[in-house]
């Protein structure tokens, strides 16, 4: 057998390699660099790993978080490979330790923080060693462009640089806009790279978009439903990340939380906590979980709205890592987007660049932030509005959304949509979104009276529609193109050519078949009854075939990790139990076929779970 193949089966459990991962894995080995943009969870990690145990030398893997380093560290070591990380949470003492072990040929795999490349004990160690390959991990982050831009990475340039001999030099990331990757390739110099774009596309990932008037009732009725799942709630502000724990703890949910205020061993202990399932619910700011690879997270909720499509993506992709359904959901309110305005001022404010670089950026922001709002009006297929931001075209139906779950009725808005429109233009495109709704609608309001627009030809000629359906149509005309709104302090609507040539079409004859025709669609009533219905055998078809089974392997696995201080997923993901609880291996070789179970996690546990099969077959 090919020895890739023998240490994928033997360390990893893995019998073949997912879409992508061999291409990877035979051009880094045959010496060429490589890129590869795979999405969370399609297992980037063995691209580089494989190779690295198959290296003379030793790989340095650079990495920018120290729970992704410990992580993956834990999962190697768990597997029978020797691998260390170097990083700020260790002490003098292990930092020595760890140099002298790497120096002895101990690791193959070395994780390492951008800022301990330059250090001179590091530089000193890998002039003494053979460095076969550096493999940046979310390489996105060298990019200035990258939603996750920082400039340590930019040192790891000069540390290829200063190595005796140049290594192959992997990069992989599971999100890159096209410029991000141009970016990526320059940036590190890659020679003629093997570039591996697997699609960005998680099939097993449900989204939905909600606009609860009550965030917290719809998430407590949410959790009520999923008591037995792991999972993580997104907040933009520290504030909320407080609030929202609270009221789950005080709703008897087992919760922690994380943001950057809280010490350095609160946020290590709750980690923690959470990872190895003590606490399975996570309230957190986007501080958390770069490099969390719990693979049993079932739900991710974002309380509130993010900034980018790219983070949202990300951070929604830390749901269903082991291939296995898993849910999406973003709670939307208006104040989303004004906390978020906020922060994208504030963070412009604080970069230490020139000021045109800062307005450049801050514009950027604002329009990442503009499709991130598009995204939760859309009607359209949700997975494929997220795909086609990052330039891939597919179907624009994969049920497995709420969009697609749900049936729409078109609704013919052209001259709803041509009075809105107008009201924009006769106004000289001076105002915002509500005062033009305002005006439409006929409403008597101080801003109404104060810009005049009681005194505009069309005032209240939409007075017998409510606001929510002028609200909904106008969002409508902003995503489609007809009308959009500025980033200034105060965003006001402007005319697009689109809409000038909707609005001239209409008014020279309203009245005939138009070239140009506003559809909105609305979601039919009773479609939410059969959306609910397919949502039961959705549950249904994540279920073990012996549930009971199941659950006595986790509450067996949970127990071991604790004696073993690692994570629970680290033994067993729930998809390898629930195929455990499905087949009922009772023999090494039935053990064997099961995924995520190679030859090495076999000795290590195969007989005692095989023994809990056992005894549950022989009581059927």
């Amino acid at each position: 057998m090919d020895k890739k193949y023998e240490i994928l089966k033997d360390i990893f459990g893995y019998d073949t390699f997912r879409e992508g991962q061999e291409t990877l894995v035979d051009s880094a080995l045959s010496g060429r660099d490589v890129l590869g943009i795979m999405p969370t969870g399609a297992g980037k990690s063995i691209c580089f790993q494989v190779p690295a145990l198959l290296f003379e030398g030793i790989t340095i893997v650079v990495s920018p978080l120290i729970s992704l380093m410990k992580d993956q560290v834990a999962a190697l070591n768990q597997a029978g490979v020797h691998a260390a990380y170097i990083n700020s949470s260790l002490t003098e003492g292990q930092y020595r330790k760890a140099m002298e072990n790497a120096r002895r040929g101990q690791y193959k795999i070395i994780y390492v923080a951008p800022e301990r490349l330059m250090t001179d004990a590091f530089q000193s160690l890998v002039q003494e060693v053979e460095i076969s390959m550096t493999a940046v991990d979310e390489a996105h982050c060298i990019s200035q462009w990258g939603q996750d831009f920082r400039p340590s990475y930019l040192k790891i340039v000069e540390f290829i640089s200063m190595l005796p001999k140049r290594p192959v030099i992997a990069a992989y990331t599971a999100t890159a806009t096209k410029q991000v990757k141009e970016d990526i390739l320059c940036i590190l110099g890659l020679h003629d790279p093997a570039v591996v774009v697997t699609g960005y596309d998680r099939k097993n990932l449900y989204f939905a978009v909600k606009k609860p008037k009550d965030k917290k009732a719809q998430l407590l009725d949410y959790l009520s439903k999923n008591r037995e799942k792991s999972g993580i709630i997104y907040c933009n502000t520290r504030k909320t990340v407080e609030e929202v724990e609270l009221d789950l703890r005080k709703a008897g949910y087992p919760v922690t939380r994380y943001h950057a205020g809280l010490t350095d061993a609160e946020r290590k202990q709750n980690q923690e906590d959470f990872i190895y399932d003590r606490r399975p619910v996570m309230v957190a700011t986007n501080a958390f979980g770069m490099g969390i690879d719990k693979s049993n997270v079932r739900y991710v909720i974002h309380y509130n709205m993010p900034k980018d499509i790219e983070s949202y993506y990300q951070e929604a992709g830390r749901a269903g890592r082991d291939g296995e359904p898993a849910e999406c959901l973003l709670y939307y309110s208006g104040q989303d987007v004004r906390i978020n305005e906020f922060l994208i001022g504030t963070q412009a404010e604080n970069s230490e660049l020139e000021e045109e670089e800062r307005e450049l950026i801050k514009e950027r922001d604002q329009e990442r932030l503009r499709k991130m709002t598009f995204y939760c009006f859309t009607n359209e297929c949700l997975r494929d509005y997220i795909l086609r931001y990052f330039g891939e075209y597919g179907g624009n139906y994969c049920g497995n959304c709420e969009n697609c779950r749900t049936e729409f009725e078109d609704i013919d808005v052209t001259e709803e949509a041509c009075h809105i429109i107008r009201m924009v233009l006769t106004t000289h495109e001076r105002y915002g979104i509500n005062a033009i709704l305002d005006g439409v609608h006929g409403s008597d309001t101080a801003k109404v009276r104060q810009f005049r627009l009681d005194q505009n030809p069309e005032y209240g000629s939409l007075k017998d529609r409510t606001l929510v359906r002028l609200r909904q149509i106008l969002n409508d005309l902003l995503v489609k193109g007809y009308l959009f709104l500025t980033t200034s302090d105060y965003p006001v609507l402007k005319m697009t050519k689109s809409g000038r040539e909707l609005l001239a079409y209409w008014e020279q004859q309203p009245d005939t078949g138009q070239a140009f025709q506003i559809i909105l669609k609305l979601p039919k009533e009773q479609e939410r009854i059969a959306s609910k219905g397919q949502e039961k055998k959705k549950k249904a078809a994540v279920d073990a075939k012996y549930p009971e089974l199941f659950e006595q392997l986790r509450k067996y696995r949970y127990e071991l990790a604790q004696k073993e201080h690692v994570p629970p997923y680290i033994i067993f993901s729930d998809k390898t139990l629930k195929e455990m609880s499905t087949f009922l291996p009772t023999t090494r070789e039935a053990m064997l076929e099961i995924n995520g179970i190679g030859q090495v996690k076999y000795d290590k546990y195969g007989e005692v779970f095989m023994e809990i099969v056992r005894a549950y077959a022989e009581k059927m």
